[in-house]
């Protein structure tokens, strides 16, 4: 629960959640899971926060971790995430691809995410669209994959090229899995049903590689 204090004010991820996401860590360590840590979608950076703050609990500090944000707020919605996505996303847009929904510059996510105490160049911020910057900036290897963009066609993307290089009992958290139709349906089509996924809330789902 002190950790979960201490990362709530920079994240809209609920309690089950975020501890399913410390026992994810927890139990990557504990099996010598190789492998980065790496989040899609990360707003204030509490998520990652608590990632460091756990890995320094466990006396960790050798794992990188990879923060993929527009740091420019959500981008549009496409056509597979539904009319009512759209409408909320242009009630809050601010440019071609850019808005105040989920806004977070990344500036004010370093400054939050490095007052962990956790090593500054473990972390890797890659700023822009997953389609724009995945596969081009990636780790070789990843331990947990945590998917909190939402959409469609990010999560499809983030699937296609960062799941195959999530390791051999390594975990994945799909965020939005029950809250945007987008996300869900990009899961679905992507396993096409060839894998168990557990149900964290009513919203988050994650699955053992």
């Amino acid at each position: 629960m002190l950790l979960y204090e201490k990362v709530r004010p920079y994240s809209l991820v609920g309690l089950e959640r975020t501890y399913a996401l410390y026992q994810s860590v927890l139990y990557i360590i504990r099996n010598q899971i190789p492998g980065d840590f790496v989040e899609c979608g990360v707003w204030k950076g509490g998520s990652c926060m608590l990632i460091a703050l756990t890995l320094l609990k466990e006396k960790i500090s050798s794992r990188g971790i990879w923060l993929y944000d527009t740091f420019e707020g959500m981008t549009k919605p496409g056509d597979q995430d539904g009319e009512a996505e759209k409408k909320e996303w242009q009630e809050k847009s601010t440019g071609i691809d850019s808005s105040t929904w989920c806004y977070a510059g990344e500036d004010e996510v370093k400054q939050y995410v490095l007052s962990t105490g956790y090593p500054s160049d473990q972390f890797n911020f890659i700023k822009g669209k997953v389609e724009d910057t995945i596969p081009d900036s990636m780790p070789d290897q990843i331990a947990l994959l945590r998917l909190d963009t939402d959409w469609y066609a990010s999560t499809k993307h983030e699937l296609i090229h960062l799941y195959p290089i999530l390791q051999s009992g390594g975990v994945l958290i799909i965020d939005d899995y029950g809250a945007w139709k987008g996300a869900r349906h990009a899961t679905d089509e992507y396993f096409e049903n060839k894998v168990l996924l557990q149900r964290i809330d009513w919203t988050g789902r994650m699955l053992v590689k």
